[in-house]
């Protein structure tokens, strides 16, 4: 079953017609996916000053039993890991932190330790330090050196996307002048930016700070577009798609605004469950339209990190459960 899983911080979807700038980047760390493939059971590299700040990602491969963690679009670490086994898959999809806990442990195995716990879903997946035998072991979480997960732990925060599927694919930039406005001006990017400024990214809140992480989902499946506060949706509208029916699965993160062309900055990652070898789509964004009122909603609630799902899934209500957002995508 593949789901894509968006709880207390998801994402933002903007809809617009101007022309978007796709850079792909030739190097994400000194490593080559040929260097990652040697690394043994436990190891792990871990390189911060390649991008000192900026949002985080995470993509776990199944395939490759690794962990690679993005900040800011650069890689910055790549762990191995290891999945569910067979009768206790790990889901596929893209999923945020609900959850964090330093010394957790499980309420479904035994009281179970599960130290630098990051979690994923209610039902139990997270990201947690454990045994690594070098091949899927788990019940459906995925395992992590001990180390490596206290490392991750410090950079994650509640909303922070983690994408786990069947393909690795890099993050690829975008700077899109309209990605979030209702049809692009100078004058309405600098509403946007003025609205940015001063705007911390929620790993540096502190917990005197209590903002809520804004989240934006659109479903071509639904022709919906939500925007999402914490664990609530606020707002709704109808969603526009111009040039076909499918968007594909797509998170973006927002890194900030582009003065050079006076647009927003987003790193982004193509999703797939299958290992498969996927491309960019450099002409998603441009494609989608949203009411000026949700629009106006969306810009008013930005910050750096703001995560922005577009899925061909539908936004069932039926697929909620607590504070999750689970969408089934492929069963």
């Amino acid at each position: 079953m593949t789901i894509i899983a968006i709880g207390r911080r998801s994402f933002l979807c903007g809809m617009f017609g101007a022309s978007a700038a796709i850079i792909g980047r030739s190097a994400y760390g000194a490593e080559t996916m040929e260097d990652i493939s040697r690394l043994k059971p436990g190891e792990f590299t871990w390189h911060p000053e390649r991008a000192a700040t900026g949002p985080v990602s995470v993509v776990v491969s199944l395939p490759q039993q690794r962990v690679h963690v993005y900040r800011n679009g650069v890689r910055i670490a790549v762990s191995t890991c290891s999945t569910g086994k067979p009768g206790h898959s790990t889901p596929t999809g893209v999923f945020v932190v609900l959850q964090k806990d330093k010394n957790h442990h499980s309420s479904l195995y035994d009281d179970a330790p599960m130290p630098n716990m990051n979690r994923l879903t209610w039902s139990g997946v997270a990201l947690h330090a454990g045994n690594l035998p070098g091949y899927p072991a788990s019940h459906g979480c995925v395992r992590l050196p001990m180390k490596f997960s206290q490392l991750l732990f410090g950079v994650t925060h509640i909303g922070t996307p983690v994408i786990i599927a069947g393909a690795h694919t890099d993050p690829w930039e975008l700077t899109h002048p309209g990605m979030v406005l209702s049809g692009y001006a100078e004058s309405e990017f600098e509403q946007v930016l003025s609205g940015l400024e001063g705007k911390k990214h929620p790993s540096d809140w502190t917990e005197a700070e209590a903002y809520p992480v804004t989240s934006v989902i659109a479903s071509s499946a639904d022709h919906a577009i939500e925007l999402i506060e914490n664990d609530h949706v606020i707002m709704r509208s109808v969603l526009g798609i111009e040039g076909g029916d499918k968007l594909g699965s797509h998170v973006f993160v927002l890194n900030g605004a582009d003065q050079n062309s006076r647009g927003m900055h987003w790193s982004a990652i193509t999703h797939h469950h299958e290992d498969a070898a996927l491309a960019p789509d450099q002409n998603v964004i441009q494609r989608i339209r949203a009411e000026p009122a949700f629009n106006a909603a969306m810009q008013a609630r930005m910050h750096p990190g703001m995560t922005m799902v577009l899925t061909d899934a539908p936004l069932s209500p039926d697929s909620r459960s607590g504070k999750d957002f689970v969408i089934v995508t492929n069963s």
